[in-house]
């Protein structure tokens, strides 16, 4: 079958309907799934075959796009859950137990700082952070033979600090663990993590998948790359399925298949159909929204950078060649033509005057809405420290880069000359 490029991957992949079905992903708006025979049944149960047993697995829509984003990603399967942090729950759990633990980059989105720090550690595992300026052997001095996988963002929530994917995945493979990447900021449109040494990749899909802040949702998928055999969960014969053995039954898909089988199983954190459907919906635009949300954030950021030294104290965003993660956004985020057009949609910088001031001029904007959301088709902000990070110690905000100052801005697809118009008036109304 022929391979499409990426923008025509987001429309056709996924559900390909035969003679006489409907042209669009149906919604399979049922838990259980009728069969002819109880050997049937339970040749389901015993993963001797394929197919739908009960919506807490597995659904028919939640299979058309799962499909498609395992496409879009380059995966060997994927696994759609209930939101973003059920997905790095669950792609931590599938090889984390009691008495491991695991090395994540400190700037990463403060929600799953505080599942890392307090959830996990309660359930025994410990996260043990790195800063992206310390050396491989700084890094690796963590590492010891219960660590197991290494976690980062491919553009950190809200700081938007690159992370170096083949940097890390070749530290981490010299270890014989994982890379785990989180792909949400940048997309598979932007980056595909896989290409570049990643063995798993995992979405908040409420994001820019969705795209317009309609359903809650997250994703895992399978690069098909890791020998997972290393882990005597995956070797070693599973009580559960009556001592099947993930690696050799699954081969490649060994991950996702146990992701499945043992994770959302048990914990139930799934999406609806109707979620799923409007995912799917979402993802038929992305190529063209991803280029817009570049384009625009373009075109913002340098007009935020115009006012330093005045109004605004500081700008991130990868896509300005001032910014120091600039050479590493050139090499990892590119478009379907391979070129680079941009670091996402999401800008960050301070207002000058500090907490009170940023305060003042959020609440002064007209166009762009204040919510507690990232990504979308509208022009939103937000302020994380006293939001979204405010759960953090002052040396975790200060690991993770965030001053009081620093406001998220998540630029829609708007026109550029009207969130830039909004921007201004309200920093003149704020002085």
């Amino acid at each position: 079958m022929k391979k499409y490029r990426i923008g025509t991957q987001c429309v056709q992949e996924g559900y390909r309907p035969s003679n006489g079905q409907p042209r669009v992903l149906p919604i399979y708006q049922s838990t259980t799934f009728k069969y002819d025979s109880s050997s049937h049944v339970g040749d389901l149960f015993d993963l001797k075959v394929d197919g739908h047993m009960y919506t807490r697995i597995s659904n028919p829509t939640f299979a058309a796009v799962e499909e498609k984003i395992a496409v879009l990603e380059g995966g060997s399967g994927a696994m759609l859950t209930a939101s973003g942090q059920a997905a790095s729950l669950m792609a931590i759990l599938n090889v984390c137990k009691a008495g491991d633990n695991f090395l994540a980059s400190s700037v990463i989105y403060g929600g799953t700082i505080n599942l890392m720090s307090v959830q996990l550690e309660r359930m025994g595992i410990e996260v043990r952070y790195f800063l992206l300026s310390e050396t491989d052997a700084e890094v690796e001095s963590k590492i010891d033979s219960h660590t197991r996988l290494l976690f980062g963002e491919t553009i950190a929530n809200p700081v938007l600090r690159i992370f170096d994917i083949e940097r890390y995945a070749n530290l981490a493979h010299r270890h014989g663990i994982p890379l785990v990447i989180d792909n949400t900021f940048a997309t598979p449109y932007l980056c595909r993590p896989f290409e570049h040494g990643a063995n798993v990749v995992i979405h908040s899909t409420s994001k820019y998948m969705d795209g317009h802040a309609c359903a809650i949702g997250g994703v895992i998928v399978d690069g098909g790359n890791f020998d997972w055999s290393v882990f005597p969960e995956f070797s070693q014969p599973n009580a559960s399925y009556h001592g099947v053995v993930y690696s050799e039954q699954f081969g490649n898909a060994a991950y996702i298949a146990k992701a499945r089988t043992m994770l959302l199983r048990d914990f139930g954190a799934v999406p609806g159909p109707y979620n799923a459907f409007l995912l799917n919906l979402g993802l038929e635009t992305l190529h063209l929204r991803m280029e817009r949300h570049c384009q625009n954030a373009m075109e913002v950021s340098r007009y935020l950078q115009s006012k330093l030294g005045g109004d605004v104290c500081f700008v991130h965003y990868p896509g300005l060649s001032s910014d120091p993660d600039y050479p590493l956004a050139k090499k990892y985020l590119k478009n379907e033509q391979g070129v680079f057009i941009g670091a996402s949609g999401v800008v960050s910088f301070g207002v000058a005057g500090g907490r009170e001031r940023a305060a003042q001029w959020m609440d002064a904007l007209k166009l762009a809405a204040i919510v507690v959301h990232v990504a979308d088709a509208r022009t939103s902000v937000l302020h994380p420290a006293s939001t979204t990070h405010r759960q953090l110690t002052d040396e975790q905000l200060s690991d993770c880069g965030i001053t009081p100052e620093l406001i998220r801005l998540s630029v829609g697809i708007e026109s550029a000359s009207d969130i830039i118009e909004d921007l201004e008036q309200a920093l003149n109304a704020s002085r």
